[in-house]
């Protein structure tokens, strides 16, 4: 797959062949793949960045237990409030997971993946990962099915993978080197034995790396997720990298460690840090070479729902499932519709011409005009814009209820997406805008290294508090796609040294 990257300057050719001056179009990013990739990844939102703007997943919590032990990890049940892999609300038996995904497809067609994470391992638990993905291929032919591992089982579940169709498939590998795994795994459960230290290290590695090769030459496509742990691995993870790229993964995804010490983890407890925003994307940029990298994951919850970055897993409790009625026909019918629409406007967004930028999407004979007394910007480095989206690769979403913001980084050749920054909903409307100073605090934090802001509205309040941080809030571009929007506003920046005039008015208020 093909980074992320939109066309500033004529110069530079798109996938078709043409410039984006001289055709008035964008490339399409997954041009260069074989058509059959091309249609596993295309409305796939973790295998393809572009889609996860518009295809929405869901996974189920069916494999309890797990064959190894990981520093990062604790497996909590009824948490409902934490976003971490290894966590869910509810644990389900195959037939409520089937039930539970009919229903989540019938009601949120825009839904296109199946996966199953945990919260332990899935195929430390085979009979209850392969029950779930055998009905769910019979009664919902057109969900795409994805398993995520830790490698250790793989080997000898290849077949059954793939007899099942299940063509998305994650690895987590940490490392390459036994004494660097060592220090990240405690313990594996190998041949009804638990194995310690750099002998059980050697084994896993030695188990992903031979599941990973059987995978890709059945035509599997393969993730490798990372966790980076500063001082431990993320070094290391560059080689880690090198190697899974040659031996046929698809995608690496270098994700931080999580490791509050709430969470009850090893790493937690013993105070290990997780890298910050500036180390990750240094160390995605230089596992990037060739290799497609992943920058859009989100950690998510081993029962989330909904669009990446989204978790509307408390509409589909079981208890609510259980007096819906479901025609999954009907729903089938449904989300072909959908798709088609999502298809057609995604192909319009693509052969739109890119936006100038709009002088206000106010009155501006209404309301005063405001400068913001921001450094002066140099053409000659990135910028790195952070946005406020609720899907559809627009900018439409109100600063105040974004829960997490897109990170851009424009120059003068390219806009490419590096990563994303969760928050706290500065106003969720009700009693809880008593808290927002506390959390517009925790989001100046979070867009540390951002010099600009794009959002559908922004009240006073956080206006002021971004100029103060030295961040320009932007609300000129609500609705327009989002690359667009970075492209203008990098110009903007680059051209005038400063942000130029800014519109704000107190009737939109946070």
């Amino acid at each position: 797959m093909a980074q992320h990257v939109t066309t500033l300057h004529p110069e530079r050719a798109t996938a078709g062949g043409c410039s984006a001056s001289g055709c008035g179009s964008k490339p399409d990013k997954l041009a260069h793949l074989p058509e059959a990739i091309r249609a596993k990844v295309k409305d796939h939102p973790c295998f393809s960045e572009e889609a996860h703007h518009h295809y929405a997943r869901m996974h189920v919590a069916v494999a309890p237990a797990c064959n190894i032990q990981c520093h990062y990890c604790n497996r909590k049940y009824d948490c409902s409030n934490e976003s971490r892999p290894g966590v869910v609300s509810e644990l389900l038996t195959p037939e409520q997971a089937v039930k539970k995904t009919l229903a989540v497809a019938a009601t949120i067609p825009q839904m296109t993946v199946l996966g199953i994470a945990g919260p332990g391992d899935p195929l430390a638990n085979p009979e209850r990962t392969l029950a779930t993905f055998r009905e769910l291929s019979a009664k919902a032919p057109d969900i795409k099915l994805c398993v995520s591992t830790n490698g250790l089982a793989l080997p000898e579940l290849v077949d059954a993978i793939c007899e099942h169709n299940i063509d998305h498939v994650t690895i987590t590998i940490n490392s390459i080197d036994p004494e660097i795994g060592a220090q990240i795994h405690p313990w594996i459960f190998w041949k009804n034995r638990r194995i310690k230290g750099i002998k059980a290290a050697r084994i896993l590695i030695e188990q992903q790396q031979k599941g990973l090769e059987m995978l890709a030459e059945r035509g599997v496509l393969v993730k490798v997720n990372s966790v980076m742990i500063p001082g431990v691995n993320d070094q290391h993870l560059k080689e880690v990298s090198r190697v899974v790229k040659a031996k046929g993964a698809f995608l690496h995804n270098v994700m931080p460690l999580i490791a509050e010490p709430e969470h009850g983890t090893f790493y937690g407890l013993m105070g290990q840090r997780g890298p910050s925003h500036d180390e990750l994307q240094a160390l995605q940029d230089a596992c990037a070479g060739d290799m497609a990298m992943m920058r859009h994951c989100r950690q998510c919850r081993a029962d989330a729902v909904g669009m990446l970055g989204e978790d509307r897993g408390a509409e589909f409790t079981q208890d609510k499932i259980d007096t819906m009625e479901i025609d999954y026909a009907a729903a089938m019918e449904r989300r072909a519709a959908v798709h088609a629409e999502i298809e057609a406007k995604r192909q319009a967004q693509r052969a739109a011409p890119p936006q100038t930028p709009n002088q206000a999407f106010v009155s501006v004979a209404s309301i005063p005009r405001r400068r913001a007394e921001l450094p002066s910007r140099s053409a000659s480095r990135p910028l790195r814009i952070a946005v406020a989206s609720s899907g559809g690769g627009l900018i439409n979403q109100h600063f105040g209820h974004a829960r997490e913001f897109l990170v851009y980084e424009a120059d003068e050749q390219q806009v490419r997406f590096v990563g994303t920054r969760r928050v706290e909903a500065y106003c969720s409307g009700g009693d809880t805008c008593g808290e927002a100073e506390t959390a517009l605090a925790g989001t100046l934090r979070a867009l540390d290294g951002c010099e600009a802001v794009l959002c559908s509205k922004i009240g006073i309040e956080p206006w002021d508090a971004l100029e103060a941080a030295g961040i320009a809030p932007n609300g000129e571009h609500a609705m327009e796609p989002i690359e667009d929007a970075v492209a203008a506003v990098y110009a903007e920046l680059s051209a005038n040294g400063q942000p130029g005039e800014r519109i704000a008015d107190a009737a939109l208020s946070a």
